[in-house]
């Protein structure tokens, strides 16, 4: 579990095609304290440390997990928010992430607003529903609270802290990313379907 609130902009280091795939991830994590075996969202994917070093980790990276994240499109070099897994005692900053990406959305268009970024979103129709304003919503593990919805297209302001602590700073439109939509919304939904 975690909180959407990004501790760390890793780069991966490299990519070798394996049964599956590992990344290897430059992180400015003290990795004496991760064990072998724990969970890290990579840009919002929950990923098991396989292997570590002074200054990075590594993951293995199914292709089930590749098709439905955009942890394929990641090559050397790309920027990956990155947030260990919360710990008991911890403070809940943000809301209540799993890391279990939904689906995969799209930036329609990046706008200025006071020092603030409008970001517009589309999500896939399958998400549309949970998505609602004022609610949260991980955005490549970010949490985020929705401005606004209109159909499958939704907005958010991203503040000009929360653009040189993740990805965002380096986004554009066209570019995809990684929806985990409120674990509320998602329970809700299920048990409206049973009555």
């Amino acid at each position: 579990m975690f909180t959407g609130i990004i501790t760390d902009v890793g780069t991966v280091r490299s990519v070798e095609e394996r049964g599956d795939v590992r990344f290897e991830i430059e992180t400015a994590f003290d990795m004496s304290s991760v064990d072998i075996g724990a969970s890290i969202a990579c840009s919002g994917t929950c990923l098991t440390v396989v292997e570590k070093g002074p200054g990075w980790f590594a993951v293995d990276v199914s292709a089930e997990t590749l098709a439905c994240t955009t942890v394929g499109t990641w090559k050397e070099g790309s920027p990956v928010n990155l947030e260990r897994s919360l710990r008991i005692g911890d403070e809940l900053g943000g809301h209540i992430v799993l890391g279990h990406v939904d689906g995969v959305g799209e930036i329609i268009s990046i706008e200025p607003d006071g020092d603030s970024r409008r970001f517009q979103f589309r999500a896939p129709d399958s998400l549309a529903s949970f998505i609602a304003a004022k609610g949260s919503v991980a955005i490549n593990g970010v949490s985020l609270t929705v401005n606004d919805v209109s159909g499958r297209e939704f907005g958010v302001n991203i503040i000009p802290h929360t653009q040189l602590m993740t990805t965002f700073d380096h986004a554009t439109p066209g570019d995809t990313v990684n929806l985990e939509v409120d674990v509320l919304a998602r329970y809700v939904s299920r048990l409206s379907e049973q009555e």
